[in-house]
């Protein structure tokens, strides 16, 4: 399967906004096609359709929300940004549209060869009429406020994402109004899946959808009133908060402001159900002022992301992936951490090994008496986070916590901020970092007494402090105490919760100073290196590439004769393969079960074979415009784990990995000869070489 980059080779608009929407439609479709596959199973397929749809509501709240701004303005780039939309709206229409063909043709039906029946409308038995119109009338209809529309009832606000239905109705009410349209919001308190007794359902594992259910029985809300027509709709918002860096007081403060106002902000896309009439389409269109342009008619309920209630629903091990025991390295088994750290540097490799050891190493803060300061940063980690609640019992007994909370972390800005307020509650030290540049870093450090001297131990990640990620996301973490490394740390929490000048650090590398300088560096010292006849290989996994001086870079790398590989999950704005240009870089994405997420970077480097983790892609943002970390990783040991593991089994990857073209194009990797080599499955079985 080939996957384009481009829905339109004649539409070219600037190549910096059209790659990365595109790029990032293009991992979407990736995904999707594994949803098309037989030997995923089939909860998963499903799974993966949901993944697909929850991933394009936020590019529809975030980046289309963006061009929309930029095209409506007298930006330089407004030009670009309207013919990007354009190509956007077409590859979008068709990614849908494939998206629904595979539920209603393929999943749906082998669901109800499994026992797992979704029971519609047309297909109910009078039992499950029964059933649902009793739900309707005891569990659904006091929650449900139909709004007719007429002068005294302008059409309502309605809230981003938020199920909605639109009814078209005739006769004339007790008032003596003629019906027209009235407008229905489905409460969010309201289960999208209904279980359907097995007795009721006639098959193990029957459901029914909230959106079937309510249009099935609309017509008692309007007693007396011929309902004509019902249909579902759904407006996506734009959801970026706007804080101005140079005015902001109280960051918090702001972002509250910003946060009650997110539900509500310009439309972007329509949801509707595809027999919707133009007259009322139109309405809809008029209301959030859109155009046809920005509707997606869908075959289906108009928010898949809610199917994945279905598989917590269901109870069918045999349609799920196995479930697997992330194990404890070695060297943590049964042994005192502190100690264990100050042997050896340990090396995490999530979700394969267990995340367990990094809860230990911070909720021993505070049980352990002698600890007597934790510092550690906070972009996502959930609503609910037995992590943040040891750092809360840390401060609360008297420890010295200091916690470096970024409120800007996309849609977790509610969250972090109530941990925020809680942890300042107890005493804790709390700051948002640097306003305009966002804390992306991943490090903690605790400092305990110990015999009569304070010792430190930091614990530095690709990945977020977030157990429940840590289970589906692929990250490295380093458990170390190696004092120079923790000075670096110690300097970094300085530099973010206090004020002056950046001091020179004795292994780390941080943006926005020193961490962009030593790629390109470390890129150019490999082409020194080719053009001098020695050998020259750079291999990097990124979630992204797209900074302009480190694609040149590659480039000419490329052209001194270095041999690069590129692992890019997502958006690659770099063309591998092209005469004259790229032809020694190969560009990969791997998809699979779990989100490769992990940042490595290694330069061969004459044979000293430089490695280094970090939190940060190659992105503009990332290395020039965040507060980011890369660490080395020095023993040898170490270092061929991670190159193993991080690096060689992704390109030896035959069946989950999607190669670039020199048009950008993705086409999946078919295995050669008998042996099929899926390099998740193969780290998963503890197969790595290492």
């Amino acid at each position: 399967m080939t996957i384009p980059a481009s829905a339109s080779p004649a539409v070219e608009p600037p190549l910096r906004l059209l790659n990365r929407e595109q790029g990032m439609l293009a991992f979407n479709e990736r995904v999707l096609a594994l949803a098309d596959l037989p030997d995923v199973p089939l909860l998963e397929r499903l799974r993966y359709v949901t993944i697909v749809s929850s991933n394009l509501d936020e590019f529809f709240e975030v980046r289309v929300a963006e061009l929309r701004e930029i095209a409506d303005s007298t930006h330089v780039d407004a030009v670009g940004a309207r013919e990007s939309l354009k190509v956007i709206a077409l590859r979008v229409r068709q990614l849908v549209e494939r998206k629904y063909a595979l539920l209603n043709e393929q999943l749906i039906p082998a669901l109800a060869a499994e026992g797992i029946v979704f029971h519609m409308i047309n297909g109910w038995t009078d039992a499950q009429r029964d059933w649902a119109q009793s739900v309707f009338i005891s569990e659904i209809e006091p929650l449900l406020t139909p709004i007719a529309l007429d002068p005294a009832h302008p059409f309502p606000r309605i809230l981003n994402k938020s199920l909605n239905f639109i009814v078209e109705l005739e006769g004339q009410d007790a008032f003596g109004r003629r019906a027209g349209i009235a407008v229905l919001q489905a409460p969010r308190a309201l289960p999208r899946v209904l279980r359907v007794p097995t007795e009721i359902s006639g098959a193990p594992h029957g459901v029914m959808l909230l959106t079937s259910v309510v249009q099935g029985f609309v017509g008692t809300l309007f007693p007396g009133l011929e309902v004509l027509a019902v249909h579902q709709f759904r407006v996506t918002r734009n959801s970026e908060l706007f804080v101005d860096d140079e005015e902001v007081t109280d960051l918090r403060a702001a972002l509250q402001g910003e946060l009650r106002q997110r539900h509500y902000g310009d439309a972007v896309r329509l949801e509707v159900s595809a027999g919707c009439s133009a007259a009322v389409l139109q309405r809809l269109l008029d209301e959030f002022n859109l155009q046809e342009s920005d509707c997606f008619r869908v075959a289906g309920p108009v928010n898949l992301s809610r199917l994945s209630q279905v598989i917590d629903l269901v109870e069918r091990p045999d349609l799920k992936f196995p479930v697997f025991e992330a194990h404890v390295p070695e060297a943590l088994r049964g042994r005192d951490l502190f100690s264990a750290i100050r042997k050896r540097d340990i090396l995490l490799h999530h979700p394969y090994e267990s995340f367990n050891p990094v809860m230990a190493f911070l909720n021993s803060a505070a049980a352990d008496p002698s600890v007597v300061a934790i510092k550690q940063t906070i972009y996502r980690t959930g609503t609910d986070s037995a992590l943040m609640e040891s750092l809360i019992e840390a401060a609360r007994i008297g420890k010295e916590v200091t916690v470096v909370v970024e409120l800007m972390a996309r849609f977790d800005e509610e969250a972090n901020i109530g941990w925020a307020a809680r942890l300042e509650q107890v005493g804790a030290h709390v700051v948002y970092g640097v306003v305009g540049h966002k804390t992306h870093a991943k490090m903690a450090l605790i400092v305990r007494r110990e015999e009569g001297k304070l010792r430190r131990y930091a614990h530095l990640g690709t990945g977020n402090y977030h157990p429940r990620t840590a289970r589906l996301y692929e990250d490295f973490g380093l458990f170390t105490a190696d004092e120079k490394i923790c000075a670096d740390v110690h300097e970094l929490f300085r530099r973010l919760t206090g004020l002056g000048l950046a001091r020179e650090l004795n292994a780390l590398v941080q943006s926005p100073f020193t961490l962009h300088e030593m790629v390109l560096s470390s890129i150019r010292r490999e082409a020194r290196h080719a053009r001098a006849g020695r050998k020259g290989y750079i291999a990097a996994k990124v979630n992204a590439l797209l900074e302009p001086m480190v694609i040149d870079a590659l480039y000419k790398a490329s052209q001194a004769g270095v041999k690069i590989d590129l692992i890019v999950r997502g958006v690659c704005a770099l063309r591998p393969g092209v005469p004259g240009l790229s032809e020694n870089i190969r560009v990969r994405s791997i998809v699979g079960r779990f989100l490769e997420h992990s940042r490595v970077y290694h330069f061969w480097n004459d044979g000293e074979r430089d490695v280094w983790l970090a939190s940060a892609d190659w992105m503009d943002r990332n290395l020039l415009r965040r507060v980011e970390v890369a660490f080395p990783v020095r023993d040898p040991r170490l270092k061929r784990r991670v190159i193993q593991e991080g690096l060689i089994e992704h390109l030896r990857d035959n069946a989950s990995a999607w190669m670039m073209d020199g048009d950008g194009n993705y086409q999946r990797k078919r295995p050669r000869g008998a042996q099929r080599r899926v390099s998740q499955l193969r780290m998963l079985a503890g197969i790595t070489g290492a």
